[in-house]
């Protein structure tokens, strides 16, 4: 079991001026030694996985990700549809917006549930995300969504018999909430 030892915070300093992220180079004591970390204060986040009743299919969203860009040379990723927490709203209200702007369905409240939150990119980062399940069908379709502004999102609809063999490729550029709340369907 890994054990707490005295932290002490000495300097956090902005390295540049930034919309969503803000980068520091955090210098700290830890047990009597200085060290220096570089870290980024992100926004927390919501991500919900979508199963669509009538096509017994996941909802999900694929979309350019230059980060990925420079890893694979093809930047695009398949996720769960999520958002920042960068308004004044509840969680669940900000993944019903997150639905509607990038699937296109307007889903009601009390059809979303929370699953769990746990912590990401925890080398340099650590926002939080929440993720929620939710059950949609037909009726609920308002428009393609597709995203806001510049975002350019298409709607995937995997079948949940595809799910597991998903998971596994490692040829899809994915992320590991994407996989774990596979995982969770999977089980429950």
């Amino acid at each position: 079991m890994v054990t707490c030892e005295m932290i002490k915070i000495i300097k956090k300093e902005p390295l540049e001026n930034s919309k969503y992220i803000k980068p520091y180079r955090l210098t700290f004591e830890k047990d009597g030694k200085r060290r220096d970390w570089e870290v980024v204060d992100t926004h927390d986040s919501v991500a919900v996985l979508i199963y669509h009743t009538q096509k017994d299919a996941f909802v999900l969203v694929k979309q350019f990700r230059p980060a990925v860009y420079l890893k694979n040379d093809d930047g695009y990723t398949v996720e769960l549809c999520a958002g920042l927490v960068d308004k004044d709203k509840s969680f669940i209200q900000i993944t019903k917006e997150e639905i509607l702007e990038e699937c296109g369905y307007d889903v009601p409240l009390e059809k979303i549930k929370k699953i769990t939150s746990f912590y990401t990119a925890v080398g340099f980062a650590g926002g939080e995300q929440t993720l929620f399940f939710a059950e949609i069908d037909d009726d609920m379709k308002v428009n393609e969504g597709g995203g806001i502004d510049e975002e350019e999102i298409e709607v995937v609809y995997l079948p949940v018999s595809q799910a597991e063999d998903f998971i596994f490729d490692e040829n899809i550029a994915k992320t590991p909430g994407l996989m774990f709340s596979f995982l969770w369907y999977l089980k429950n």
